[in-house]
């Protein structure tokens, strides 16, 4: 019965049976990790960086220079290099060190 419902599920959205089901997980554990980075925002903030991203359009340029740090600010609380290590980790059959993931040692 699961079966046939995720068969038919997989019928409703295109190129979804094409998709090999580790690539899904692997999809699926990355969603849910970039959620948890996220909720790190306020709602403001969160709303600010949608404005900010569509505002820019993909060229720096188009923001000012206050609204490049502003963005700037919002994007270090959302902590890139902790995500991106993370998802290196979830996806990565062996545990990758601490320094790959969170960066070297301060001193």
């Amino acid at each position: 019965m699961l079966r046939h419902a995720l068969v038919h599920g997989a019928s409703r959205i295109p190129g979804l049976k094409r998709l090999p089901v580790l690539k899904l997980l692997a999809i699926g554990e990355i969603a849910v990790l970039a959620h948890r980075h996220v909720r790190q925002l306020g709602p403001g903030e969160a709303r600010r960086l949608v404005d900010l991203l569509r505002k820019a359009r993909g060229r720096p340029r188009n923001l000012s220079e206050p609204e490049r740090q502003e963005l700037a600010r919002i994007v270090q609380k959302l902590e890139p290099r902790a995500f991106a290590g993370d998802a290196a980790d979830k996806l990565s059959p062996v545990p990758l060190p601490g320094r790959l993931k969170y960066g070297p040692k301060r001193r």
